[in-house]
């Protein structure tokens, strides 16, 4: 499967490029209204959007695809896209260079590449996790094609540990690490996955939000744990993914696990 892997990466760059020198035009410039969940959506969304379902459809024709703004109905088809066109709108819209695209490829229900590109970083990352998949092919994650790992420090007033807007609440428990908000679900695990945090949580990401950096995480060497009962994966056929959240807790390897999830396993029970 070398040359489908080839394909792959070479449309993730090739369309992110693409996108992304529009979106940097409108970066700061737009207007955000809200969606009914809460969260904000502009005209560069929908545009991102559509032109990255076009391209899917020219390129995979044969793939389905599933986005944040506009279809959230997981498809019958073996290989599937899943879409975040602008993954951190608010920060976007307020001139904040940190927001992304995120293209998850999943096979099966189960994501097993993942692509999230920073325009106003020029960061691309990128991973390969088979799991249980069957599927062979180039494995590992890396940021600008070189290869990352999560870090192996023990955790200490010194080192990161990431929250999102809606997991505050941490704070008011003393806490191991400093705290960032980062604004951004992708970026918050991307973090993990290249040793710059130990660790990260989301309260109510959706699939958008992490069907890319499920893998990158992965294979980088860290854990994504699921704050609730359910698991994540696989997707099923015919279910409606818009408004379903996975709380989840990211950190840079196993161990770490029974140290952090015990502070922040409540956002799970929401």
């Amino acid at each position: 499967m070398t040359d489908f892997w080839e394909e792959v990466l070479n449309f993730c760059q090739t369309i992110t490029k693409q996108v992304g020198t529009q979106l940097i035009e409108d970066f700061g410039k737009l207007t955000a209204n809200q969606k009914e969940d809460g969260s904000l959506v502009t005209k560069a969304d929908r545009w991102s959007d559509r032109e990255i379902r076009e391209a899917i459809a020219n390129v995979f024709p044969d793939h389905g695809v599933l986005t944040e703004e506009t279809t959230h109905i997981f498809p019958d088809n073996d290989w599937c896209w899943i879409v975040d066109p602008i993954d951190g709108t608010t920060n976007f819209t307020r001139g904040v260079p940190i927001w992304a695209i995120s293209l998850g490829l999943l096979y099966k229900g189960t994501p097993v590449f993942g692509f999230v590109y920073l325009p106003p970083l020029q960061h691309s990352f990128h991973g390969y996790w088979y799991g249980n998949s069957g599927l062979t092919g180039p494995t590992g994650a890396y940021l600008n094609n070189e290869a990352i790992h999560t870090s192996q420090d023990t955790p200490s007033k010194s080192h990161l540990f990431n929250l999102c807007a809606r997991s505050t609440q941490v704070w008011q428990n003393p806490f191991p690490c400093k705290i960032r908000m980062i604004g951004v679900a992708s970026y918050n695990i991307l973090l993990v996955a290249v040793g710059a945090a130990l660790g990260g949580v989301e309260a109510t990401p959706k699939i958008w939000d992490i069907a890319a950096v499920w893998v990158i995480l992965q294979a980088a060497g860290g854990k994504f744990v699921s704050l609730n009962s359910d698991s994540i994966f696989p997707l099923q056929v015919g279910n409606n993914y818009g408004n379903i959240s996975y709380p989840s807790l990211v950190v840079a390897r196993e161990e770490l696990v029974s140290e952090f999830k015990p502070l922040v396993a409540f956002l799970g029970n929401k």
